[in-house]
């Protein structure tokens, strides 16, 4: 058995850090697998690849992503640019036999996603995407909720996702609001409720979407005005299997919202009521209780709730972002090492990029569009 995997991180923003975060962590929080030796690091140039190397505990350091690519001693790479960047790299870091962890969402094009799923299935690595929220320890409490019948049938859920990042109407003009970005709030963050569709209830059949932009233009650095070419808004109507009717709303410009992802699921005997601003509990609804008693009640995340326990000994003390990003790291070398594992591969990740894309294709077109599966 292989004690230790060679890491390869290529971006140092916020995912980049949130990834380096995760894998000199992993071991310490899980105590099984490999450790991870972090051996190289790639930046747009040298200077700050050198200087985040430093910061980050990486071994060596380079401009060029290539070079990290065809380091032999590079097992596992870690893709943390902007979206239009992640299929060139997660294909090369394939075809040179390496596993991959690439940041959501998975490509603009959606024949890139396609190429991708290609690419990982023709290497025989393994290749993940980065949504960290399906590894909260309460949505994995809601699956088993749902599993075991405590609200019924489901017949109803609706999904709000919201942030004020795009808010400022004089806030300056940046890449997400660039075409080449993608559609904006649908595939910038609106594949995080999509995960947790997929993982929950298997994904979406078919949707009807409208997308809207609360600006028209924003101002650039040189004193100018530059159209938005985004949709920081979209309205969803979706349908999954057996008929379940749902709705999504996404705003990237909601004044007061900082990380929402508000999930309530209706069923025929109770309800379930989560939201990613306090995702350390969630609110359960059951008919079974006696009716001078039925009413909300709040479950807080325990060390019953794994893995929560090799987190914290203490229920109510409660996790943070990054401890989610240790999880999926641990669940990637579960993968890896071929045990059962809770991770979106490439070709879920292309199921929700069709999703995403039938979406856009509803926009356009003003009716109901299928999501195609195969």
């Amino acid at each position: 058995m292989k004690t230790t995997i060679g890491v390869g991180l290529i971006g140092t923003g916020y995912m980049g850090k949130c990834h380096a975060l995760a894998w000199n962590g992993v071991k310490a929080v899980f105590g099984d697998g490999p450790r991870p030796v972090l051996v190289h690091l790639a930046e747009v140039n040298a200077a700050l690849a050198r200087e985040k190397a430093d910061e980050f505990g990486f071994e060596r350091s380079t401009g060029d992503w290539r070079a990290l690519v065809a380091d032999p001693d590079v097992e596992v790479v870690s893709v943390t640019t902007p979206n239009a960047f992640h299929a060139e790299m997660a294909v090369a870091a394939l075809e040179a036999g390496k596993h991959v962890w690439c940041e959501k969402p998975m490509a603009v094009a959606l024949s890139d996603a396609e190429r991708m799923a290609a690419a990982a299935r023709a290497s025989g690595r393994v290749a993940v995407l980065g949504y960290n929220y399906i590894q909260n320890p309460l949505v994995r409490q809601i699956g088993a909720i749902l599993a075991d019948g405590t609200i019924g049938a489901v017949n109803h859920v609706r999904l709000e996702m919201d942030e004020d990042f795009m808010a400022d109407p004089d806030a300056l003009f940046y890449w997400k609001s660039e075409a080449s970005s993608g559609y904006g709030a649908l595939d910038d963050f609106g594949v995080h409720p999509l995960s947790l569709l997929h993982v929950l209830f298997g994904g979406v059949t078919k949707v009807f979407a409208h997308l809207s932009k609360p600006y028209a233009d924003r101002p650039t650095r040189d004193g100018a005005r530059r159209a938005v070419e985004t949709f920081d808004i979209a309205s969803v109507l979706f349908e999954m299997a057996g008929g379940i009717s749902g709705m999504m709303a996404l705003d990237r410009s909601a004044w007061g919202r900082k990380g929402r992802i508000a999930l309530q699921i209706f069923g025929s005997k109770g309800s379930i009521v989560f939201d990613q601003e306090r995702f350390n509990e969630l609110q359960l609804y059951v008919t079974s209780d006696r009716p001078t008693e039925q009413g909300f009640r709040t479950i807080l995340a325990a060390p019953q709730h794994a893995p929560y326990d090799r987190f914290i000994p203490a229920p109510g003390h409660g996790l943070g972002f990054n401890d989610l990003k240790i999880i999926e790291c641990h669940e990637l070398l579960r993968a890896i090492a071929g045990a059962p594992a809770r991770v979106i591969d490439f070709d879920a990740g292309l199921r929700i990029e069709r999703t995403v894309h039938a979406m856009a294709q509803s926009h356009r077109e003003q009716r109901w569009v299928d999501v195609a599966h195969a």
